[in-house]
């Protein structure tokens, strides 16, 4: 059995702007020791899956829909009562978030700080506490850990506060730490310190990361495994060695097209057309279908299934179940250790990787973004369906200027203009 089971997590929010649908559908497993990666662009609803996991989400505006499961340690976090939460956050899981500054508390200092986790979870006395904060800096690299113990955050550095945000996620030695861009906002000697450091701790304390970043660079030197997210799904998820040795979905594709290469000179590096989508307007059927360099009609048209992908379509004809799991045509799953050794991708190529082959020949995919063509297939068919309908007029005038929100009070108005 895993040591986390997320299994079709949906996290939706309700906005102004209608349901955001931030994680839809999310599954995936984390082994007893393993860390696993999680990458994708902003808006891509990396840490709402965290803060999900953590039960951390705001209720309202936020809430986890029914049929969503997160299973630790054979229990079901999301049955567990919020006193039965407090003591599984930093006990069993803990979380680094990745802005030390707005985390910690700035009227005390870090000492207290760690000192409060230890004592909460551990029962001990406030003597004991505040010595094991101190060997906790000690143990993160912060030098004089006794004198710093007595600072505040505003007094360290952004590198001192991620190591006192580490130490402090690491008081209780928890069975899993989630790392959300722990290196985010720091210089790249910074972020090296960081990671060697998560590293030894792993190995010192034989803990589980779930490791949440934008950089593919970071996975690649600390991940085992790697889920690739996309619009509040899972779209691909591999070994590290798998995924960069021969990418399956197009996104994550362009991903790795999108990073510079020492020795390797271009007058443009690839890119990714267009944005992220909203969470309360994703697009119909493929999510990815409008930033796609491969999209055809059947992308625009049915949503894929997460299929095996590579070495997955010798072990099972079918689709891979919420969790990973490949399913055989009868649609049992396979063993769930087994499984998440498959690799698994959310694309219509797995079944139609003619296609795949066609688009490289014509356009080169992604490469033609280098020349700066970087329209996506999909976005002429929409420009296609468009043009058959009659199109609004060009605007003649600019638009009226909003009404301000203190016309109705003038003397409040003046006193927030002076």
């Amino acid at each position: 059995m895993a040591l986390l089971e997320v299994e079709n997590l949906r996290t939706y929010f309700e906005t102004d702007a209608g349901l955001a649908r931030a994680v839809d559908g999310v599954s995936f497993a984390v082994d007893e020791g393993e860390v696993l990666g999680i990458v994708g662009e902003s808006g891509s609803g990396k840490s709402v899956t965290s803060l999900s996991i953590m039960r951390l989400v705001p209720q309202p505006p936020g809430r986890i829909m029914p049929g969503s499961r997160i299973v630790f340690r054979g229990r079901d976090l999301l049955a567990a009562t919020e006193a039965e939460m407090r003591r599984v956050r930093g006990n069993d899981i803990a979380i680094i978030f990745q802005e030390p500054m707005t985390s910690l508390n700035p009227v005390y200092s870090v000492g207290d700080q760690i000192a409060e986790a230890i004592r909460h979870h551990r029962g001990v006395g406030k003597r004991e506490a505040r010595a094991r904060a101190v060997e906790l800096l000690r143990q993160v690299g912060i030098p004089d850990p006794e004198r710093r113990a007595e600072d505040y955050p505003h007094q360290l550095s952004g590198g001192m506060r991620q190591r006192v945000m580490i130490a402090m996620a690491i008081s209780c030695e928890p069975d899993l730490l989630i790392a959300d861009e722990p290196t985010t906002a720091l210089d790249v000697t910074i972020q090296a310190q960081i990671l060697d450091l998560l590293a030894e701790l792993r190995e010192r304390l034989g803990m589980a990361m779930i490791l949440i970043t934008h950089d593919l660079g970071v996975v690649a030197q600390v991940c085992d495994r790697v889920v690739v997210m996309y619009a509040g799904q899972v779209v691909e998820q591999a070994s590290v060695d798998d995924l960069f040795r021969e990418p399956r979905h197009p996104y994550t594709e362009g991903l790795l097209q999108a990073i510079p290469r020492l020795g390797r000179p271009v007058e443009r590096l690839a890119v990714i057309p267009g944005t992220v989508p909203s969470p309360t307007a994703w697009p119909v059927a493929c999510r990815f279908h409008p930033r796609c360099p491969y999209g055809w009609d059947l992308c625009v048209e049915a949503a894929p299934e997460l299929f095996p992908a590579g070495d997955g379509r010798a072990t099972a004809e079918g689709s891979v179940s919420g969790d990973g799991r490949a399913s055989d045509e009868s649609g049992s799953a396979s063993d769930g250790h087994a499984s998440r050794e498959n690799r698994a991708s959310r694309c219509w190529l797995e079944r139609h990787p003619e296609r795949r082959e066609e688009v490289r020949r014509r356009t080169g995919a992604y490469e033609a973004s280098r020349a700066g063509h970087a329209e996506a297939p999909a976005e002429r068919w929409h420009a296609t369906s468009a043009a058959e309908h009659a199109a609004p007029g060009a605007e003649t005038a600019p638009p009226d200027a909003p009404v301000r929100p203190l016309m109705g009070d003038p003397d409040t108005e003046e006193d927030v203009r002076r």
